[in-house]
């Protein structure tokens, strides 16, 4: 696997800028198509690293294991190797990683301790949007003079629910990332467990929105903790208590280490990604751009617990 996406990367990075510019678009779909059929897509039940739980493919979509989807988050998208960077990927049957519409779920996660529930019957959405907001028009004060674009967050695309039975958040923000046309679209679930939560998180375009409602009941389905990892499972003699609500989560205090929406702040290859289509950000990758792209800011730290910048 990793021979044979690394040959198609080098021959592409290996020819010289007049081939590379004559190449059709037909021409560049082939290779992309190459590339593609390099993964080895799976399907039914699949055991999470250390036991913690399982992914259960429903009809209708596959999965890409941890080792291949690593390489697809850092090797075709653009984003820095870590730990714990994925579980996995899930995306549509029919649908390529490398694709110009479509969304995929990267699975991962936090053991950031076991989340209290008690706030969320008591939360104001409508308040918590407007908080993060003002936050983000503060951090584009200091995204301007570092000669980066701004990012507004221009409003829940689904509106943040609770399922106090199942344990299991989700919500979604669409963002405007300077001077695109297209709005991005963060789509977030969070499975709440004993010791922390199993992270979905999918970036897509606004446009995609549709077909993630259309699928968000049997994607809310495909993980589950297993027993003695679960929420009902907390032992509060042993057991951390997270420093983080539901509130939080949905505020983005709490972001996966490597959650898509971090990287996105710090990367700009994956907006490109989500907003220009695959197609695009590949060629741009591959041969590089006429005119450069312009970052996003480079200063927001790596995500961790201690330091997240909130969005």
């Amino acid at each position: 696997m990793r021979i044979a996406f690394s040959f198609i990367v080098v021959l592409f990075c290996s020819m010289p800028l007049w081939a590379q510019n004559e190449l059709s678009e037909e021409a560049m779909r082939l290779k992309i198509d190459s590339l593609e059929n390099t993964f080895k897509y799976t399907h039914g039940e699949i055991t999470l690293q250390g036991g913690i739980g399982k992914i259960t493919v429903p009809d209708g979509f596959k999965s890409l294991e941890p080792v291949q989807a690593e390489k697809v988050l850092v090797e075709v998208w653009g984003n820095p190797a870590g730990k714990n960077l994925t579980l996995g990927l899930i995306l549509r049957e029919h649908q390529g990683i490398i694709a110009d519409t479509g969304y995929v779920f990267n699975i991962q996660y936090d053991e950031i301790g076991y989340v209290d529930d008690n706030d969320a019957d008591k939360i104001n959405y409508d308040d918590l949007l407007k908080q993060m907001k003002e936050e983000t028009i503060e951090e584009n004060k200091e995204r301007k003079k570092g000669g980066f674009e701004p990012i507004e967050v221009v409003g829940w695309a689904a509106s943040p629910f609770y399922d106090k039975s199942r344990k299991i958040l989700h919500w979604a923000k669409e963002f405007k990332f300077g001077g695109q046309e297209v709005n991005t679209l963060n789509y977030n679930i969070r499975v709440l467990g004993r010791k922390g939560v199993i992270v979905l998180n999918a970036i897509a375009t606004i446009n995609d929105l549709p077909a993630v409602n259309r699928d968000i009941n049997q994607v809310l389905d495909i993980v589950k903790f297993s027993d003695g990892f679960q929420y009902k499972d907390y032992d509060s003699k042993v057991d951390k208590v997270a420093a983080w609500t539901i509130g939080g989560l949905v505020a983005g205090k709490v972001l996966a280490k490597v959650g898509f929406l971090a990287l996105i702040l710090k990367f700009w290859k994956i907006i490109a990604l989500a907003v220009v289509g695959a197609f695009t950000l590949f060629k741009k990758k591959i041969f590089g751009s006429k005119k450069e792209e312009t970052p996003i800011d480079q200063s927001i730290p790596p995500s961790n617990y201690n330091n997240e910048t909130p969005l």
